[in-house]
């Protein structure tokens, strides 16, 4: 990545102010100004997190901010209400409170004497999320958006459900929320009230893993602040924003098909990063892209943004299966519109174990004779899925698929007389019948190299009582055919000449998706089930692209590194017990932020584990520590997560412990809290 320090405008930044809310709680805000926007004002672009501006993603924001404050843009990276150095306590994600106060920071930003009125909004994951929803919400200064990593439905392709079964990535948000929230402002921007506020966070966020599952159907919980309830609110210009190896494409997708207002699409091969720092890469120059977006939309000047076509995406080539990849060879290729007439779905029917186009004599005889074949998945399918959404924490990815397709139905094409090339959304239509009222399938396709290696390209799951959908989830009756569609990810990806086309079928999907209550028998009836592959034609004007600039950005935030990190990815197999585990290491180390003095110490550590295959066995356990210190203040936050189930209930445990680590305090432990609950399974 280039570093970029001699910008048009020269910058000024302000560590804090605090911007007042309509109820009289002020949020804190990080501020770069041009330092002509004092004489002239200048459009205004907000990042609104809950993830601490103070410390947690000042390295990020030194990269992006000053960057685009240098090309003539006031930037302001505000922590939400309850996050931070903010008023409040944050209790749960994309309320109508976090969207009330975001309306106030737009217009209060419109109002500065450096603002010229127009203000654009982006972000990153749930900075994606609220950057779609206050779209939808239209307040009058808001003029563009750029959502990268975000949904527009948090209930389908969010990380808490998938196809109506429970991902263990539910857990590792919560997580996520769990230690963030825990964490006290700074009293170096809050002053001496640092304690009683830290204490109001201590005692009012909440487990939030408990209010998720209790909402395991696509109820009211959920669709308030799914734009995709009403793609028509949407009122202003999207840019939207995604990676292969992150969980979010799905929505980019349903975006451009369904929205309303100017739009444009962008998908690489990375994980849930920015394009300018996107593993694995190739990164682009992503900040060249947004000052050309914001010029167009925040300034009226024509930059050809709009001229380009409607999505650029990354078709991949063939690789071998690796869980880790620096880069991930393949061109970019574009499309004027979304669906695309370039796009067909090709049909290929399950025969045998076999994937036969649908006009074929096989196929016309699997039609004629169609048969059933049955597979009870052992409970280790899925240890080497990767994450749902890979962090660039890698090897998070997916790892050759030979060692989950032993306990799979397996189908394939024959070796590819030609390349092809897919774009879009698979998707499986197939007749299954099970031997419990409760069941899941899951899909995963593959690319087969001559060698036999077979690298996972998708995937998707359907817990089996969502056939008809997520709000109206209904009981199997055991024996009975249905015919039921499993949506696939999206993904663009060429198939090489030689190389095989796999689809696995199996009835669990570990740890990745949490199992259903009881380990089921599903019967696949062959000759009526087809696969839908989007297969698209290469275009003559891929090659004639506009090719993105080098990867630019500010300078890199000083640290200095005082204790190393470490990074594991295991899986573990103790045959002395029959137990496996999926243990996850993400030690981050110690640091120290030169420009506050502020020392940051942080872990995630996961264990994922079951014996044999007792359902009943399935546990997940999260352990985190964050400590933070200056001067004298040292404050440190341990929690621990525990979730396992029963065939009736999901039973959580969980434990929070705060310290303020004080020399003369004789015991530093200042916040106990401990949780037990059991939240009864609904048809999950």
């Amino acid at each position: 990545m280039q570093t970029v320090a001699d910008f048009p405008h020269e910058v000024r930044e302000i560590e804090n102010v605090f911007i007042p809310m309509r109820d009289g709680a002020r949020l804190a805000a990080r501020l770069w100004l041009p330092e002509s926007a004092e004489r002239r004002p200048q459009p205004a672009v907000l990042e609104y997190l809950p993830y601490r501006k103070r410390d947690s993603t000042r390295a990020r924001d030194a990269l992006n901010h000053p960057y685009m404050a240098g090309h003539g843009y006031v930037c302001a990276r505000v922590d939400m209400r309850g996050s931070g150095d903010s008023d409040g306590v944050l209790v749960d994600e994309y309320r109508p409170q976090e969207q009330e106060d975001a309306e106030d920071v737009i217009a209060w930003l419109a109002e500065q004497p450096w603002c010229d009125g127009n203000v654009g909004m982006m972000g990153i994951s749930w900075g994606g999320f609220n950057s779609l929803q206050l779209a939808a919400r239209r307040p009058p200064a808001l003029k563009a958006v750029v959502s990268a990593s975000a949904t527009d439905d948090l209930y389908v392709d969010n990380m808490h459900y998938m196809g109506g079964a429970l991902l263990a990535d539910n857990l590792s948000e919560a997580t996520v929320m769990f230690a963030f929230n825990s964490l006290p402002p700074d009293p170096a921007v809050v002053g001496d009230r640092w304690r009683d506020m830290w204490f109001e966070r201590l005692r009012g966020s909440g487990l939030w893993l408990e209010t998720w599952l209790a909402h395991q159907r696509r109820d009211d919980y959920w669709k308030p602040a799914s734009v995709n309830e009403d793609y028509s609110a949407v009122g202003v210009p999207v840019m939207a924003v995604g990676g292969w190896a992150d969980g979010y494409t799905n929505a980019i997708f349903r975006l451009m098909e369904h929205l309303e207002v100017p739009r444009k699409a962008l998908i690489g091969p990375w994980g849930h990063k920015y394009p300018h720092v996107g593993v694995p890469g190739p990164p682009i120059g992503f900040l060249q892209e947004v000052v050309r977006w914001w010029d167009h939309w925040l300034r009226g000047r024509d930059t050809g943004v709009m001229d380009e076509p409607m999505m650029r995406v990354w078709m991949q080539d063939s690789v071998p299966p690796q869980a880790s990849y620096r880069e991930r060879p393949g061109r970019w290729v574009a499309e004027e519109s979304w669906p695309s007439a370039n796009v067909e779905d090709r049909p290929l029917v399950l025969t045998g174990h076999h994937l036969v186009p649908e006009d074929s004599p096989e196929a016309a005889q699997a039609a004629d004779a169609p048969a059933e074949i049955t597979v009870r998945s052992p409970l280790s399918v899925g240890l080497f899925a990767g994450k749902w959404a890979s962090y660039a924490a890698t090897p998070d990815l997916p790892f050759d698929q030979r060692e989950e397709d032993g306990g799979a139905l397996v189908f394939e094409t024959r070796p590819l007389e030609r390349d092809a090339e897919v774009c879009g959304l698979a998707s499986l239509e197939i007749e299954v019948a099970s031997d419990r009222p409760v069941a899941q399938l899951a899909a995963r396709l593959s690319d087969v190299n001559p060698d036999g290696e077979a690298t996972r390209v998708t995937y998707g799951v359907l817990n089996l009582t969502h056939r008809d959908g997520s709000e109206f989830p209904q009981r199997l009756e055991p024996g009975k055919r249905y015919r039921v569609r499993v949506p696939l990810n999206g993904i663009a990806q060429r198939f090489p000449a030689g190389h095989r086309i796999r689809l696995s079928l199996s009835s669990s999907y570990w740890p990745l998706v949490w199992p259903s209550p009881e380990a089921a028998a599903l019967t696949v009836t062959t000759g009526t089930s087809r696969l839908l592959l989007p297969v698209r034609r290469p275009q003559p004007q891929d090659g004639r692209l506009r090719e993105f600039g080098p990867p630019e950005a500010a300078p890199e935030l000083e640290v200095e590194r005082l204790a190393a990190g470490d990074h594991q990815w295991r899986v573990i197999r103790d045959l002395a017990t029959d137990v496996s585990t999926l243990e996850i290491i993400n030690d981050q180390g110690a640091f120290r932020i030169e420009e506050t003095g502020t020392v940051v110490r942080r872990a995630t550590d996961e264990w994922f584990s079951f014996r044999w295959n007792d359902v009943d066995s399935v546990r997940g356990e999260t352990r985190t520590v964050r400590r933070i210190e200056r001067d004298g203040w040292r404050v440190e936050v341990v929690t621990r997560t525990v979730l396992t189930s029963t065939r009736e209930a999901f039973r959580i445990a969980a434990q929070l412990d705060a310290y303020e680590l004080d020399a003369e305090r004789g015991d530093p432990r200042v916040h106990s809290q401990s949780w037990q609950r059991d939240i009864p399974r609904d048809l999950v």
